[in-house]
């Protein structure tokens, strides 16, 4: 008696994406990256400083509010992953998570947008956290569903160009709405309109109820240890990431104050647009050539590594030369190497997934690695900028954690 066919939710792609389905998935995905980033550039920071009390530093209130975000983050990616996963829905696994976390992100961007208290932010920023990331789980859990691992790097790089363009997008409206509640506002309208188009015109491969895991909390819980020793291949590539990670988000967590208090421009405010343009700009001519070329060739840890190391340099320039135009060309070189390490990085990430099954919560655990180091940047950058030597020290710092992030990678055996 022949074998049941597997259903094709749990089966290995092989028919190549489509254009339209990637590029929907990935007008979804940075318009996520809106909702995040017009806060973390610009809003936040602006909001750190009017509601911070008397006797307490912005910085400090900013690095507590970012922090609680990320552990927020650290959990709900993880375990939102694992929910569409069990998601037998008509609709697909994915989709009934992208609509809801991007409806409850909006409402959350509305919500912060009215915090009057450093408290308030605090848990409005949390809600966005934790709405956007069940949207985030779903959409990176896609493309190993329905892209063949030939093809992983292309749409990796297509998807980080739409998360540098919402990184640009977020701080442009959050720089030209008008006021830290006009930000918040366009911010969390952008994020629902660039959801919709994927979510009205593709559904994702659903799966039969008859095959859904039990929603068992003991279950579910344990799913989420994975083992360094049965997959050491995931491990490292874990650990790459999130070094090379923390080092990205030290240089950036302060990079307004960085501009007002050390370079001293008048309008802080635009200088971070600037950097953020001019760093997108060589993103994305980065970004998707990195993937296509890493699909060509077959290999991946080339193009993480080399790109690990360009990022060094850039972080390294911002400690030692202290300019406008050393920011310019940290900012440039900053993403020629992130350009190539957000498209080729994810493709490794999806080839040493332990099980199909499971891709969601095997995802956000990996993702991890991207909120992690929001917890711990604010930790180690706070009393590194106010005791331990400022700004010079805590990029050198931060260029020593990317490069060995970076070398790292050559531990990784299963993938080239």
């Amino acid at each position: 008696m022949s074998r049941p066919a597997a259903p094709e939710a749990l089966t290995e792609p092989t028919e190549r994406a489509g254009r339209g389905w990637t590029a929907a998935l990935s007008l979804a995905n940075g318009a996520i990256w809106v909702g995040w980033y017009g806060p973390l550039q610009i809003l936040l920071a602006l909001q750190a400083a009017e509601l911070a009390p008397p006797g307490t530093a912005k910085e400090s209130v900013l690095a507590w509010v970012t922090g609680a975000g990320a552990v927020v983050s650290m959990v709900a990616n993880p375990l939102f992953g694992a929910l569409s996963d069990r998601t037998a829905s008509r609709f697909g696994r994915r989709t009934p998570w992208i609509l809801a976390g991007v409806l409850g992100g909006a409402g959350a961007l509305v919500l912060l947008a009215g915090a009057g208290t450093v408290v308030g932010m605090a848990l409005g920023w949390c809600l966005v956290q934790l709405t956007l990331n069940a949207a985030f789980a779903a959409i990176t859990a896609a493309v190993p569903d329905r892209v063949p691992h030939g093809q992983r790097g292309a749409v990796g790089g297509w998807l980080g160009a739409a998360q540098i363009l919402g990184v640009v997008a977020g701080t442009g409206l959050a720089t030209v709405a008008g006021g830290v509640v006009a930000g918040y506002l366009a911010c969390a309208g952008f994020t629902v309109l660039g959801a919709l188009p994927y979510v009205l015109l593709h559904r994702d491969p659903a799966l039969p109820a008859g095959r859904r895991p039990a929603l068992r909390l003991r279950a579910l819980l344990a799913g989420f240890r994975i083992s360094p020793r049965r997959h050491p291949d995931l491990a490292w590539a874990w650990l790459t990431r999130f070094l090379i990670n923390l080092g990205n988000a030290l240089a950036l967590l302060y990079l307004l104050y960085y501009l007002r208090d050390v370079l001293h421009r008048p309008d802080a405010d635009g200088g971070v647009l600037v950097l953020t343009a001019v760093n997108a700009v060589t993103l994305l001519g980065t970004v998707v050539i990195g993937g296509f070329w890493s699909d060509r060739v077959g290999r991946r840890q080339p193009f993480v590594l080399w790109a690990g190391v360009i990022m060094t340099v850039a972080t390294g320039l911002l400690a030692g030369w202290q300019t406008w135009p050393g920011a310019l060309c940290a900012a440039a070189l900053l993403g020629v190497g992130f350009g190539v390490f957000t498209s080729v990085d994810f493709a490794l990430m999806t080839q040493v997934l332990p099980a199909a099954a499971d891709r969601g919560k095997d995802l956000g655990v990996i993702n991890i690695a991207n909120a992690l180091p929001q917890v711990a940047a604010p930790v180690l950058a706070a009393p590194i900028v106010q005791h331990l030597g400022g700004y010079r020290v805590l990029y050198g710092v931060a260029a020593a954690i990317g490069l060995l992030g970076a070398l790292l990678v050559r531990r990784i055996r299963g993938v080239a």
